[in-house]
This record gives structure tokens, sequence and C-alpha cells, in this order.
């Protein structure tokens, strides 16, 4: 699948479009064929690491732990 990655905090000048491997659902999750996403404006200050402190609580000190960012999406429950 293709995904926007987050190499490290910056602008969105630094997401990158690559293939990833699909994720397999846990039992209590479900699998969804994303038709559409977008950054929201948590996303963006998670990109950014605005406030610095953000680096610590979710995130990594250099980089993102999760570097898959888009909350807002649309699709369907493909499993």
């Amino acid at each position: 699948m293709k995904a926007m990655i987050c190499p490290r905090y910056g602008s969105p000048d630094v997401l990158q479009l690559r293939e990833v491997e699909k994720p397999t659902p846990q039992p209590d999750e479900v699998l969804i064929q994303i038709h559409t996403a977008s950054l929201n404006s948590r996303d963006l200050r998670m990109l950014r690491a605005n406030p610095i402190f953000m680096r610590l609580m979710p995130g990594g000190l250099f980089r993102p732990r999760n570097n898959i960012f888009g909350g807002d999406l649309a699709g369907r429950v493909e499993a």
C-alpha cells in the first residue's frame, strides 16, 4: 500500500510517498481501505513537533514514533 511517511520532524515538505506493508488487524480492530485522507491541525502540530513537548508525549525525540499521519479519512471496511 502507499503511504505518506514522515522520516523526521519539519514542514510538510519532509513527507515522502512510499510503498509500505499492508497492516494486519488484531481481533479487536478493523482494516479500512482508504479512498482519501488528509492532515488535520493535530497532524501538522505533530509533524512540526510544535510545541516542542510533543516530542516527549506520543512522539519520538528526533523523529515521530508513528511516522504515518492522517487521522481524517474516508474509506470502506475491508476486514
